[in-house]
């Protein structure tokens, strides 16, 4: 027996905290959560990951990237349950992202209606994907039409 107890198994940790066996192995990949292996060389984990996965789900449902989930649980003590005044610093963190995303996705929202319609994309009037007529200063001609589908993102939005 592993000092840490026998711990829980992938099948436990996903009933309990509600996401699939394969999103724990995901989650493990990506150095979000920890286990080990016992004597019988399979996978256990502390009582302690259910927090963690609980804090991972939540910021993912405000939109966090993982990349970023990481970064902050990185910085929390490995061997304990992330607590409230933890949770406190990490939404502080992750506060002015969301704040922008909001302003980002209010201004993208009054803006659509004056898009609708306009056919190519390209006129001067479209505030998404030609603000400030950016591409009339490229020259004439449909200018979206010969971009890559890869080149089109949503930096208009940014």
């Amino acid at each position: 027996m592993d000092e840490r107890g026998s711990g829980l198994t992938v099948g436990q940790v996903a009933a309990r905290s509600g996401i699939r066996v394969s999103t724990v192995h995901f989650y493990e990949a990506r150095g979000l959560i920890r286990g080990w292996r016992n004597n019988g060389n399979q996978r256990r984990f502390a009582r302690e990951v259910l927090r963690r996965i609980a804090v991972i789900r939540v910021a993912q449902l405000a939109g966090i990237p993982l990349a970023r989930i990481k970064k902050a649980l990185d910085e929390l003590p490995a061997d304990r349950a992330p607590t409230g005044d933890d949770w406190t610093r990490l939404s502080a963190q992750w506060r002015a992202d969301l704040d922008a995303r909001i302003q980002r996705l209010t201004k993208l929202r009054d803006d659509l209606d004056g898009c609708i319609g306009c056919g190519c994309l390209s006129t001067s009037q479209c505030p998404l994907r030609n603000p400030g007529d950016r591409l009339g200063k490229e020259g004439a001609g449909p200018r979206l039409l010969d971009l890559p589908v890869s080149d089109l993102g949503t930096s208009a939005l940014r």
